[in-house]
């Protein structure tokens, strides 16, 4: 019961984060996770560290493998490991990439600074 608490308030959090005023749309988080991994690889983003990155491939590599910690036959604890990965997965994905685009503007802004100067 508490899981499923836990989960629905990331969620929630998560849709409320992706739909402040003034924050980086769903589409838009989405389009930049690429660029994040690719930055966050070649060093050129500290807001997330590789470990936060491995721990994200993870959480891809459970959702997506056939073994299960907790195996699928146990249907409803079984499939809920997997749901709970997924919400996690999606809600620090989207949280990540939106700090990154916010972190894009920032260094796009400096640049035009320093052009005008």
């Amino acid at each position: 019961m508490m899981a499923k608490a836990a989960r629905a308030a990331a969620a929630w959090r998560t849709y409320r984060e992706v739909t402040k005023p003034g924050s980086p749309s769903l589409m838009t988080r989405v389009r930049a996770i690429p660029r994040m991994i690719g930055a966050v690889m070649r060093g050129r983003y500290d807001g997330m560290g590789r470990g936060k990155l491995s721990l994200l491939g993870l959480g891809v590599v459970y959702i997506l493998s056939p073994v299960d910690v907790v195996p699928d036959f146990l249907m409803l604890i079984g499939v809920a490991d997997d749901f709970g990965v997924f919400l996690w997965l999606i809600a620090s994905l989207l949280g990540e990439s939106g700090r990154y685009v916010e972190h894009e503007r920032r260094v796009i802004q400096a640049r035009l600074l320093e052009e005008e100067a």
